[in-house]
């Protein structure tokens, strides 16, 4: 048996985050859905779910056609069953992880960035895998005293710190 690397490049539409995870459910697009209404008022999101057995469709939803797009095309590109691709405006990752990770289908998630994402697939006779991500790039050094201002100066004017 044979196994074939590829890395695929997954745009991120302007101003919207992406979270990629892995599920074992048909229902997963539903439950997601109602994740997301139910957590943030005002998201804006697309879905896309590759099934792995059965008739193997790329099931969606979402409320914002561009997003629900992208991850269609995204999901098509990765290929990789019981694998999902979530796009989100209006929001950020960290208001809906917990929530996710919650979900009783939910199995892992590999990323939540608003970086360019790659991902490792691993290709066999059988299938595809994701087997990593690519978040952003490698750092370029430590953080000085300036750095640790800004840092806490943004997660104030953000709202995530007092």
């Amino acid at each position: 048996m044979s196994v074939s690397i590829h890395v695929v490049d997954v745009e991120i539409p302007e101003g919207a985050n992406i979270i990629i995870g892995r599920s074992h459910f048909i229902k997963t697009v539903e439950d997601i859905y109602e994740v997301l209404v139910t957590s943030v008022p005002g998201v804006r999101f697309g879905l896309a779910f590759n099934e792995a057995s059965g008739k193997r469709l790329v099931r969606y939803e979402g409320n914002d056609e561009e997003l629900v797009n992208a991850a269609v095309n995204a999901a098509l590109k990765i290929g990789s069953g019981h694998t999902f691709i979530l796009y989100i405006r209006n929001a950020y990752p960290i208001n809906i992880l917990n929530q996710l990770k919650n979900v009783q289908e939910v199995v892992s998630l590999y990323v939540a960035t608003g970086n360019p994402v790659q991902v490792l697939v691993a290709e066999t006779n059988q299938g595809r895998t994701i087997i990593g991500v690519v978040d952003g790039y490698p750092p370029l050094g430590v953080e000085g005293a300036a750095d640790r201002e800004e840092r806490k100066e943004f997660l104030r004017r953000i709202g995530y710190k007092k």
